[in-house]
């Protein structure tokens, strides 16, 4: 394959300028597409060219094939990295970009729809000997079917949409009389959503965690892991705590994982770098969760533990270039923590935040590491994904690197929207993650803003540390949350910013 020499990264924000950092490094001229809304953010003015695509909404920008396609082409791009979100799991504009003879940085459009299909990934996993959750590998054909599976596995079970993630038409049932209802209800969301209303049912797994295996394949048969992600702390399906590797897991079922996730890789011809989504259940059996086709946006961890450069893996692998490394060279490396800082409220079930940035003041330090793309006086738009950067530290050892966390969070200063920060803190202070004893239900079992609403912020946090760090003390940190707030370093530090 030829040598790439431009770039046009088909996505904006953070991911944007990530992949823009390691074509620099490589000497490969950046393109960046923009919409109205993005003239002057970062991505834009960091790339060597840009090029304005639409107006602010993302389906009249960021989405449209042919704006993207017409950019690449005019600006004299060889290739185009989709980033993630957007059109990067999209196998019919894949399809296109290597129809208009420009390399597609990802893997062949034939894999992105095998494992875009969840029925159909399903299928291949069980063909490839990978672990499936019980339920039906197919799509239901009709509610009868449906119930009939779902009794023979037992509730609780979860129906899912099979074109779809996110959470989008997935609906979790208890009760055999709220079953019809939910198929239709997942039904509807699932057409809304993807345009596709079929769904398949999977046994609901209790107290899961979500761990994932980072996967690289070249063109010439090579595959290895980068091993694990935990992801489990998560709000709506969608993850806000990352850290690699899984506290849980032995050697043993990390490589046992591990070659699963090579074998799912394997079962669709994939070749660029993916992530095999795993739920590991309280027992430690680990099933098939899904596929990403594309970078993840957890992937900083999995480069600070394996000292790897992901995108430029990808680039390597897009230019012909076999992995310049095999399994046995790979090893973990310390621990690893990513905090996804988004504009969001969590004392209001996350909702999002938007507004003008007042104030935007990022941590440093040894082992501090900021993806980030925005800066201050930049308005938070209310047409994107709210994610505005990703805080992620490295440290010798699980402990150090949450001390690390919770110190780079404190440091971390955002005015004028609500963010994930004081939620973070929280994660980073909270019994049940720094022991590691935690699940996909975090969020439900521990995080009640209810309760909390007559105490200011920064006093409930500061006291959830004091409890956490002090667990002699908790009656009395209980009784008096605002006065063990006041009390403590970070309320006087935040109290003078």
């Amino acid at each position: 394959m030829p040598e790439i020499r431009t770039v046009l990264i088909a996505n904006r924000g953070e991911i944007a300028i990530r992949v823009m950092r390691t074509c620099r490094e490589m000497g490969i001229r950046t393109v960046a597409v923009h919409s109205d809304a993005d003239v002057l953010a970062p991505h834009t003015l960091y790339a060597d060219e840009s090029v304005r695509i639409g107006e602010a909404p993302s389906n009249r920008s960021y989405l449209v094939m042919d704006a993207i396609l017409e950019a690449a082409m005019a600006s004299g791009a060889d290739a185009i990295h989709p980033g993630y979100g957007f059109l990067s799991e999209n196998a019919a504009f894949a399809r296109r970009v290597a129809d208009a003879g420009l390399v597609f940085i990802g893997p062949p459009a034939d894999a992105i729809d095998k494992m875009g299909d969840k029925t159909r990934a399903r299928e291949l996993m069980e063909a490839a000997g990978v672990p499936l959750p019980p339920g039906t590998t197919t799509a239901l054909t009709s509610i009868v079917e449906a119930r009939h599976v779902a009794d023979s596995i037992g509730y609780p079970v979860l129906i899912k949409a099979a074109a779809g993630g996110g959470g989008k038409g997935m609906r979790l049932v208890h009760d055999p009389a709220d079953f019809e209802q939910s198929v239709r209800s997942a039904q509807s969301e699932a057409k809304s959503a993807f345009g596709d209303d079929r769904v398949y049912v999977e046994k609901y797994l209790e107290e899961p965690r979500h761990v994932e295996f980072q996967i690289m394949a070249d063109a010439h048969g090579h595959i290895v892991y980068l091993f694990d992600r935990e992801c489990s702390v998560q709000r709506r399906h969608q993850k806000v705590v990352e850290e690699a590797p899984c506290a849980i897991l032995t050697d043993t079922l990390r490589a046992e994982m591990g070659r699963a996730a090579v074998l799912a890789a394997k079962g669709c011809g994939y070749v660029g770098a993916g992530t095999v989504e795993f739920l590991v259940d309280k027992h430690r059996n680990f099933y098939f969760l899904e596929m990403n086709t594309r970078l993840q946006v957890e992937h900083p961890i999995t480069e600070l533990i394996t000292g790897q450069d992901l995108v430029r893996l990808q680039l390597d692998v897009a230019m012909g270039r076999p992995l310049p490394f095999a399994q046995e060279d790979l090893t973990v490396r310390g621990h690893a923590i990513e905090c996804r800082i988004c504009a969001e409220d969590p004392y209001s079930n996350f909702l999002p935040s938007t507004g003008v940035l007042e104030r935007y003041r990022l941590p440093s330090g040894p082992g501090v590491r900021v993806d980030g793309g925005m800066e201050e006086g930049q308005e938070v738009s209310m047409h994107y994904d709210p994610l505005m950067a990703k805080l992620v530290v490295w440290d010798a050892s699980r402990e150090a690197a949450m001390q690390k966390m919770d110190r780079a969070l404190s440091e971390f200063v955002i005015r004028g929207v609500e963010t994930t920060i004081p939620f973070c803190r929280f994660v980073m202070a909270h019994p049940a993650f720094r022991s590691a004893d935690y699940d996909t239900g975090f969020i439900a079992q521990y995080w009640k803003p209810e309760s909390m609403t007559d105490i200011p912020r920064e006093h409930v946090l500061a006291a959830a540390h004091l409890l956490a760090q002090a667990p002699a003390h908790a009656s009395e940190a209980r009784s008096h949350p605002a006065q063990a707030g006041a009390d403590s370093v970070w309320w006087t530090r935040r109290r003078h910013t």
